[in-house]
């Protein structure tokens, strides 16, 4: 089975399926998201995170403007953060984002945020996004948001 584009929702075109599930941002902390120590701020971890799946749906061709334009909308359901070591002002960091399941009515990624230089893990994270109409009642994913299987 491959993926196309070409399924019309609406006035939006979307894929047939996805096509990438993992996919890695570089992240450079800015002097706003640190202590005065240069240490990230906890509460920055989660705005990440969500630019990782943002990235990760734009690989794919999407974008969540066009699902929510479609009437498809993601809520964070749960959100789990290990943090194993600090991240530092004005470092190149790597994250990376992986789908790992999509369900009937979620979807579950898990990252992995690492120090570009080293490769030294710093963060290990998961989450749960339900998906959701415009009224936020639970709704099936669309099938074009389920990964392209051989």
């Amino acid at each position: 089975m491959r993926c196309r584009i070409g399924m019309l929702i609406g006035l939006m075109e979307f894929p047939d399926c996805t096509k990438i599930t993992e996919h890695t941002i570089e992240i450079v902390p800015r002097y706003v998201e640190t202590d005065r120590g240069g240490v990230v701020h906890h509460s920055v971890y989660p705005v990440w995170l969500e630019m990782g799946r943002t990235e990760l749906l734009r690989a794919n061709g999407l974008a969540y403007r066009d699902l929510e334009a479609a009437g498809t909308f993601f809520v964070v359901a749960e959100l789990r953060i290990k943090y194993r070591r600090p991240a530092l002002y004005d470092e190149t960091l790597l994250l990376t984002t992986e789908c790992v399941n999509v369900t009937a009515a979620k979807v579950e990624h898990a990252y992995r945020l690492v120090r570009a230089a080293n490769g030294l893990l710093l963060v290990e994270a998961s989450s749960v996004l339900a998906c959701v109409n415009r009224e936020g009642k639970i709704q099936r994913v669309p099938h074009f948001m389920y990964p392209h299987q051989d």
